[in-house]
């Protein structure tokens, strides 16, 4: 024996009185009986060795000493074995001492074997069969007021707290109930007696630890369950500390035990049943080794959270732990998470580095902020984005792709040109040539898009322009605006001599194009303001259309209120209105203000929809007055319920599409899965006609699950049996319901699901399938969707319709020649750009009527694309925002929360020195300890500074 076990054979020789080999087996065998679900193998002495024979033989002497159960002689009469038990009975209290002592000899034994548990502890096992003997000792112990019976009453309550994490009811918490009776026995007798022990060993009563993790998560389980129990069966309410001081005291105790022992995860899970997770923010055992574990967790577990308080909560905690960790980037995400204008200002003052400052306006202006620094320019230029368009084209030169590039570059008809295709080409050669140059005109727009060169519309006494006609020439004219988006000052100069023109068309294409390129950058001037508001205010209905499309892509997530004010009266307007005119002001509206929950412009919408007559209401492109009316309360949940009601209460069709729009939009990106549930209802009903709000609802699924990755698979697997049983409509909208779950992100899976579709007998499911490669490729130059497309041009050669969806289809996915990407996360995932996923909406909507909007006379909505465009770069510069090349690994983001130690971040890397393109699911981190980031997230423009602790290597 150890000379650790040397106290514990002191305190039993005092206890244990001398017995015979022939006693102990009686008294063996005795104990054997009562224990109704001991393991016979440990039963054998013969099995046992010698120091776990001794132990069990030592634990059971003191299980009688305790429970006074006399061991009666073979022979001894009725009358005898009375006497002998009334002689036990006599003793009582006046053992306590003894028994207490005895008590101390199982309590070390159990703690000693519990504090790590690679096993069943043989205590555990051994104590088993008298389980029930100590619970009923426990029992008949009574409710006496004495120090020494209080004593052993909660010492022997520990004892059964823990034996009961194996051996009761899980249903019953016995664990916990002894627990908290022992604790209110020690709180009765206070400090020092409680505290008082025989034991060698310091004794702390609230120190919970002692007994061993497995103990405290068994704990903490009937905690949570207790709490919900009171919460929902005894009509406790959840914010009354009182009503569970009990089972706080135990989680104040267990929660910084769990921090200390690296098991972050329980304890703020904990935290979370008991709904007390800003009791983190007062643990001292938080500090810079593990808060970056915590924060992890929390934000991954947010995206669960269907309750708007408890996200709030739950974000607000993670911002201050990143705060009172001196993480203030990390803080910013969390109050751009939460979407509060007024946590931004209170994060950004309370950071004194003037890089950090920086780095934060930089994901300011990436995330289309309309935030104003006060009283510092140089910042309000940094949010502004002013800087966008030079870093841009640097990363194009310094990756050589400058060069301006045709439609035919991007066609490549060369590698498509069969006999078959040259038959066909030369039948169908003069068909429709203006759709074939508006298509060349977006695809030249898309493809260089943000370079301030092309062949087509920038080169001197260019001739392409008049080779379009009519709204054709608009969308040509405002192409220039896409050339040269985020340049304002270039491109004003080349787009103001079109503003002047005679042509009503050309003149509003260039009304367009000072949106366009005015969208996500922030100029003193506001040229968009004042270039485009007297259009809005004249009679012409084309510049009308034109300014209002051009205000809204300007000004997208801006809550401008002088756009509004200019605005608000064309949707007002019910006398001789044009309804084209309505509904692009009040997308325009929704762009602007989206996520904001406006009361006035929401106000104003859903009045407009309430007076709008029939014919009005039944025109094509009365859905974006719906869709301007999502967008207001995109992401915001319970806040749209009120508009929801109003909006129901339209007697016409449009109403089921409106109300689902602004359901799906209000419950976007939450993965609410209740929600997603009344959307597939919505499907079970087979029509075939007037069956729009089935289209959006197909749509809002994948709004709904967007950015999550287990509601995104499972919606794939929903999209599997609609395409298998469901009616047209609802099938026509399944592949930009696919498309919306990949932006920008060509997964093998879909892209082959789509491809499949592309190919479908309905014209409408293969043009929407063609959209959908295009946008789940966008910015990528994926040269798998490439041969697809350039396949289904040659296929769709006679088919005017379906080529035009082509050749979109192949602008979008070389846009801006594979620098760009439209996905509205950043930030790691962890955030969505709002006004990016309304354009993209847009889009889809459009797409739900393809003949009546893109493949008519409005397919400048097209444009909508520029607000979600963002260079998909990753730049190292210095604290001066000068360029800094430094050596980085890319690879697959690898999911890290939870996982013990300092897990890896990426799989499969490769070494690249900055400026590098980032994918979808590629993350990024530093490959070498000469810099240190500002940011915790390397995407777009990062700011570096040297390593003061760096040393570099000797080299020989």
């Amino acid at each position: 024996m150890g000379s650790e076990e040397k106290p514990v054979s002191e305190l039993t020789s005092d206890v244990v009185k001398k017995e015979t080999e022939e006693e102990k087996k009686k008294k063996s065998i005795s104990f054997q009986k009562k224990g109704k679900d001991e393991d016979t193998s440990l039963t054998q002495s013969d099995t046992l060795s010698d120091e776990d024979r001794d132990l069990k033989e030592r634990l059971e002497s003191c299980v009688t000493t305790l429970t006074g159960i006399p061991i009666f002689p073979p022979d001894a009469t009725d009358q005898q074995k009375l006497e002998i038990k009334a002689a036990e009975d006599a003793k009582g209290l006046a053992a306590t001492p003894l028994r207490l002592r005895a008590l101390n000899v199982i309590a070390t034994e159990l703690r000693t074997a519990t504090s790590s548990m690679t096993a069943v502890p043989k205590p555990l096992k051994f104590l088993r069969p008298h389980y029930s003997t100590l619970c009923e000792c426990h029992a008949g112990l009574g409710s006496g007021s004495d120090g020494a019976a209080s004593l052993f009453r909660a010492r022997i309550g520990d004892v059964l707290s823990v034996l009961s994490m194996t051996m009761g009811a899980a249903s019953e918490r016995k664990s916990l109930q002894y627990r908290l009776g022992s604790m209110r026995e020690y709180q009765a007798m206070g400090e020092e007696v409680a505290n008082s022990s025989d034991d060698p060993s310091d004794y702390d009563y609230r120190d919970l630890g002692t007994w061993g993790h497995e103990y405290s998560r068994s704990l903490a389980g009937e905690i949570g369950s207790e709490y919900s129990d009171r919460v929902n069966n005894g009509n406790c309410d959840p914010d009354d500390d009182a009503a569970f001081a009990d089972l706080l005291e135990l989680v104040d105790v267990i929660v910084p035990f769990h921090v200390r022992h690296n098991a972050e995860v329980e304890a703020v899970d904990l935290l979370v049943e008991v709904q007390r997770l800003k009791r983190l923010l007062q643990i001292e055992e938080i500090d810079e080794s593990n808060y970056g574990r915590i924060c992890l967790y929390i934000l991954r577990m947010a995206s669960f959270m269907s309750d708007p308080e408890d996200l709030e909560e739950m974000l607000t905690t993670a911002l201050e732990l990143y705060r009172k960790n001196g993480q203030h980037f990390d803080a910013l995400r969390m109050a751009l998470r939460l979407n509060s204008d007024d946590l931004i200002p209170d994060v950004l003052n309370s950071c004194k580095d003037p890089a950090t400052k920086k780095q934060m306006c930089i994901l300011l202006g990436r995330h289309r902020s309309a935030y104003v620094v006060e009283d510092d320019d140089d910042l309000n230029e940094i949010v502004g984005n002013e800087h966008l368009s030079g870093q841009f084209l640097n990363l194009a030169r310094d990756l050589d792709v400058m060069d301006p590039k045709t439609p035919e570059d991007i066609y490549k008809s060369h590698l498509a040109e069969t006999g078959g295709f040259n038959r066909r080409r030369d039948v169908s050669g003069t068909v429709d040539s203006a759709r074939a140059n508006l298509a060349s005109t977006f695809v030249n727009a898309f493809v260089n898009a943000g370079f301030g060169q092309d062949k087509l519309m920038t080169p001197e006494n260019s001739d392409w322009l008049y080779k379009n006609k009519d709204h054709g020439m608009m969308s040509a004219a405002a192409s220039l605006g896409a050339i040269f988006l985020w340049n304002v000052e270039v491109g004003l100069n080349q787009v103001d001599k079109f503003l002047y023109s005679s042509e009503d068309y050309v003149k509003a294409g260039a009304a367009l194009a000072v949106g366009i390129l005015s969208g996500g950058v922030r100029n003193d001037g506001d040229p968009a303001l004042a270039l485009l508001e007297q259009h809005l205010e004249g009679d012409s209905h084309i510049m009308k259309c034109a300014s209002a499309t051009g205000l809204g892509i300007a000004y997208a997530g801006s809550a401008n209120e002088e756009v509004a004010n200019l605005l608000l009266p064309l949707v007002e307007n019910t006398e001789n209105a044009d309804m084209l005119e309505v509904s692009l002001a009040a997308l325009a509206l929704g762009i602007i203000y989206v996520g904001k929950c406006d009361d006035s412009v929401g106000g104003a919408l859903v009045q407009r929809l309430m007076e709008a007559s029939e014919a009005e209401l039944d025109h094509k492109h009365a859905r974006f007055l719906c869709l301007g009316l999502g967008l207001l309360f995109l992401g915001k949940m319970e806040k749209a319920d009120a508009m929801l009601e109003a909006v129901r209460t339209v007697e016409h069709k449009i109403s089921k599409y409106a109300a689902i729009t602004l359901e799906t939009c209000a419950y976007a990106g939450t993965g609410n899965v209740l929600k997603v549930q009344e959307m597939l209802h919505q499907l079970t009903e087979h029509l075939t006609e007037d069956a729009e709000h089935q289209a959006v609802a197909v749509i809002g699924i994948s709004l709904m699950v967007v950015g999550e990755d287990v509601g995104s698979e499972m919606a794939l697997r929903a999209f599997d049996h609609l395409l298998h049983y469901c009616e047209l409509p609802i099938k026509r909208s399944v592949p930009l319901a696919l498309a919306l779950l990949h932006v920008s992100q060509p997964d093998y899976a879909v892209i082959d699901t789509l491809s499949r579709l592309t190919h479908d007998p309905d014209a409408e499911i293969a043009q929407n399938a063609i959209m959908g490669l295009g946008v789940c490729s966008a910015g990528t130059n994926n040269s798998r969707v490439a041969g697809l497309l350039r396949q289904l041009s040659e296929f769709y050669g006679k088919d005017a319709g379906h080529l035009f969806c082509v050749r979109i289809a192949q602008g979008l996915l070389h846009m801006g020649k594979g620098l760009m990407t439209i996905s509205p996360f950043h930030s790691d995932r962890t955030l969505t750009c709002a006004p990016a996923l309304g354009s993209l909406l847009v889009f889809l909507h459009a797409c739900l009527d393809m003949k009546g909007t893109l493949l008519d006379k409005t397919h400048y909505l097209l444009y909508y694309f520029t607000c979600a465009m963002s260079p998909r770069m990753l730049i190292t510069v210095d604290e001066d925002m000068t360029w800094k090349p430094a050596t980085v690994r890319v690879g697959q983001a690898v999911e890290t929360v939870g996982v013990a130690g300092r897990p890896k971040s990426i799989t499969g890397f490769q070494t690249h020195t900055t400026p590098v393109l980032l994918g979808a699911k590629d993350r990024a981190e530093l490959g070498t300890e000469e810099f240190l980031t500002v940011g915790s997230i390397l995407e777009g423009i990062v700011i570096m500074k040297d390593n003061p602790d760096f040393v570099p290597e000797e080299t020989s």
